[in-house]
């Protein structure tokens, strides 16, 4: 990782996974999502750490495995396909992650034990809850514990983890420190947006949303968002 585990938290801190995945799209990385269906076992979760990844297969040993090889920080992101059928992960394993010092877990897949999850207090993310763990073992894939299959994305150690009440977000670790300063500076015009609303002036005014209307009717094929960058909006991105 390029920026140091507890920097990467005190300036996510500040920060929203909206506000990164907007810098993503002016700096011209991919926006990669968990699906929206992976939420906060514990309300007000939040996350930043490198990826440690997991591939599940039906038994515990590969997750006490990853764990063992973790850094202090890092967020244990389990593939376990998305099923529905069981649950991958209970709260000794949320311990065990804790003990190690962890950041937090991603699961694609999902969860059991959820009232003594929420009491170890360490944020996990999943797809919900069943009270069924895994009545199988499949062989275990060579890349069991170098990469994690989450929605569309496939992610490892070279990625970042960020997580909120909004969502995961995956962002390439190597670019995380220009990400943010873009995050923070979206943020920042956001918050003066918002102010200069409550204060009476409307965000129409504040866009030149006339002005766009009219420059649209000469040129069909102006955008908002080009309209936006012009003038230095950041609602969209």
């Amino acid at each position: 990782m390029t920026m140091d585990p507890d920097k990467l938290r005190e300036r996510f801190a500040a920060l929203t996974t909206a506000h990164v995945a907007d810098a993503c799209l002016r700096a011209g990385v991919p926006v990669r999502c968990a699906p929206a269906a992976v939420r906060p076992v514990l309300p007000g979760g939040r996350a930043a750490g490198r990826v440690l990844p997991t591939r599940h297969v039906g038994s515990v040993d590969i997750f006490l495995e990853a764990i063992d090889r973790a850094a202090p920080g890092d967020v244990l992101v389990v593939d376990n396909g998305g099923r529905g059928d069981e649950a991958c992960v209970g709260d000794l394993v949320v311990l065990e992650a804790q003990a190690a010092g962890l950041a937090a877990l991603v699961v694609w897949g999902l969860h059991r034990d959820s009232v003594d999850i929420r009491a170890v207090g360490l944020p996990v993310f999943s797809l919900g809850a069943t009270p069924t763990g895994p009545q199988r073992l499949d062989p275990r894939p060579a890349e069991a514990l170098t990469s994690a299959r989450v929605g569309p994305w496939t992610v490892g150690s070279d990625d970042v983890v960020l997580a909120d009440e909004d969502g995961v977000l995956f962002v390439p670790a190597d670019r995380v420190a220009e990400l943010f300063d873009l995050a923070e500076a979206i943020r920042d015009t956001e918050r003066r947006q918002a102010e200069r609303i409550r204060a009476g002036e409307p965000l129409r005014a504040q866009v030149g949303f006339g002005a766009y209307l009219a420059a649209r009717g000469e040129n069909p094929a102006l955008t908002f968002r080009e309209h936006l960058r012009a003038v230095g909006g950041a609602i969209e991105e």
